[in-house]
């Protein structure tokens, strides 16, 4: 069996640079003894910040103050935790850190309601009146947008001091599958063992030639899951339920309406994304044919939509990989790829290692003050180099967001959040389909777009969108949720997506819900899907040399929540209340699939 090192064996180089947040965990644990011993000094500004604009202010500044120190006390407890789940002491941390982020939620709980108590024309008036709470005005405004679901200082602090509870059954969840479960070894067709963990599955194992490597694998990994199938059921529907009950409180008329109000985003744009993707599942039946042509397969399964159809994968070093992305992104401008280079070469903002206990995934986490840290597992091959292209997309959105925009807009929406990692994938395809000749590279570059990124973005979280509207849907009207009628759900939306020629292993397939922990931040999983179809409209923009395209984009990426999601798009050239970005994505998914067929013969 492959030997996949312990934590403490892998190189310190390929590690996120943790100490450049606290130098020691004794830091870490002074740093969340200094946050819960300040909740009081926040406290007290209850009742009071109507006394005028200079103790409004006042208040605004320490709430913001513990808020961001609480952010990054959390997000430490978390990446550490992330790398390496067998480790006790880390888990430890993340039960802390989520204790005191409770605790932060509750304390600054009573800043809306009386928000609202002054008065929008109040507020107005001293937004003119004092200069440095001008800058809030966008922040009062949506505040006031939503006033008829804010609720009261009391109500409010109930719901803050819930979140810690509600988050319950995700991180039972992730303890689950994470930590505890142990997967049986697969076997190759020489039926020799091959370990299958959380840091392999998807990107060595799913990816092996060997299709008997893939089936055993593909079985163990979702047999587990199928063993523990009531208690990942209890764990999704308790927090749907969570969702629902958060909907009532907040006087809200569907959950969907409830998730997407918060980014003044309607209704519409979910049911356009999911109305296009359903007209257009010919295309990826189209695909799907190539495939299992290609693969010389008498049918074409699940386990099979990441099989590589090149003979020899191409291998990239970590270094090689930064800078064909760097080369990729050129046109963003010398100080855009020298602080990419910078932070992946130098600063360390990556977690590249493959190592036991990692987690699953990767992705992009920190806060204002500490680098944008990266967790992956960096594997060499052209699927890595684009996962990695994708997680920087993510901080650099957060780099020049924090850069550029104060406490209060340092952040953004999940709407915008997969724009920016989509596309620099985007703009790195763009060029290294013009400039590499390889015809090997080209195949293996072209799969791992369309079996990897569009696959997962354009196909499953679409699919895993209208699972989850069913769902919330059936817990609103009342209506039980099982492990086998979500079971039954996920099989039946995955036979319809697929078409007549995939052949399905409905109980296995049925359990693809309980891999996606994305499923605990309700109606995230769509915004993938507009996500990259916005991405792909930007790109596009730069990539056809459009006047202004890229100061447009960098624009976007430094605007953060200075404005509603929407309108920051719109901005920057693209509009996804529409569905156009949507259509348009599929286009350039075809384009890629006539490049594939006329690759392939």
């Amino acid at each position: 069996m492959p030997n996949i090192p312990p934590r403490k064996k892998v190189n310190k180089k390929y590690t996120w640079n943790k100490e450049s947040v606290f130098k020691t965990p004794k830091d870490w644990e002074a740093a969340l003894k200094a946050v819960l011993d300040d909740v009081p000094n926040v406290k007290k500004f209850e009742g009071t910040l109507s006394e005028g604009p200079a103790k409004l202010l006042e208040g605004i500044k320490a709430i913001e103050d513990l808020i961001s120190r609480a952010q990054t006390v959390f997000m430490y407890a978390q990446f550490e935790y992330a790398v390496d789940t067998t480790n006790q002491a880390s888990a430890g941390m993340v039960g802390k850190a989520s204790s005191m982020a409770g605790q932060v939620a509750a304390a600054t709980s009573f800043l809306n309601p009386e928000l609202i108590q002054i008065g929008k024309e109040k507020l107005d008036a001293w937004v003119k009146e004092n200069d440095k709470l001008a800058v809030y005005k966008q922040n009062f405004d949506d505040l006031f947008r939503q006033q008829a679901h804010v609720r009261s200082a009391e109500v409010e602090e109930i719901l803050g001091m819930l979140a810690d509870p509600f988050s319950g059954p995700g991180n039972s969840s992730s303890m689950l599958v994470n930590a505890d479960f142990k997967f049986a070894p697969a076997k190759n067709s020489k039926g020799k063992k091959v370990e299958v963990t959380q840091g392999n599955y998807h990107s060595a194992l799913m990816e092996d030639p060997d299709r008997k490597t893939r089936q055993s694998a593909f079985e163990s990994y979702h047999d587990k899951h199928i063993e523990f199938k009531n208690t990942l059921a209890t764990n999704l529907s308790t927090s749907i339920s969570a969702n629902i009950f958060n909907m009532r409180v907040r006087k809200f008329e569907s959950s969907l309406s409830a998730s997407l109000f918060n980014n003044n985003v309607p209704d519409e744009v979910f049911h356009n994304l999911i109305n296009t993707f359903k007209k257009k599942l010919p295309v990826w039946h189209r695909y799907f044919e190539i495939k299992r042509k290609a693969l010389k397969l008498k049918d074409i399964q699940y386990f099979d939509m990441w099989a590589p159809i090149v003979k020899k994968k191409p291998k990239i070093s970590f270094e090689k990989a930064v800078d064909l992305i760097c080369e990729s992104l050129a046109p963003l401008g010398k100080e855009y790829v020298d602080t990419v280079r910078q932070g992946c070469l130098k600063e360390r903002w990556v977690d590249s290692a493959v190592n036991q206990g990692k987690m699953n995934g990767a992705f992009s986490y920190g806060s204002p003050g500490t680098h944008p840290f990266i967790m992956m597992s960096y594997t060499g091959e052209v699927g890595s180099m684009s996962t990695l292209a994708h997680e920087l997309g993510h901080s650099m959105h957060s780099y020049l967001s924090w850069k550029n925009q104060p406490f209060v807009y340092s952040g953004y929406s999940l709407f915008v959040a997969e724009v920016a990692s989509n596309f620099n994938q985007a703009m790195m395809r763009g060029h290294l389909l013009n400039t590499i000749k390889d015809k090997n590279f080209l195949i293996a570059l072209i799969e791992e777009a369309v079996s990897g990124n569009f696959f997962r973005y354009f196909f499953q979280m679409p699919t895993l969108a209208r699972f989850e509207l069913e769902t919330h849907q059936r817990v609103e009207r009342g209506e039980p949720l099982t492990a086998d009628s979500m079971q039954n759900l996920m099989a039946d939306l995955f036979s319809e997506a697929f078409g007549p020629k995939v052949k399905i292993d409905r109980p296995r397939v049925g359990m693809v819900w309980s891999t996606f922990s994305h499923l605990f931040a309700d109606y995230y999983v769509f915004q993938y899907a507009t996500g990259i179809s916005g991405a792909h409209a930007l790109a596009n923009k730069i990539l056809r040399g459009e006047p202004n395209a890229s100061e447009k984009y960098l624009g976007f990426l430094k605007s953060g929540s200075s404005d509603y999601a929407l309108n920051v798009l719109k901005k920057a050239g693209v509009d996804l209340s529409t569905p156009k970005a949507v259509e348009e994505t599929f286009s350039i998914m075809e384009g890629y699939i006539d490049r594939l067929e006329e690759l392939v013969g």
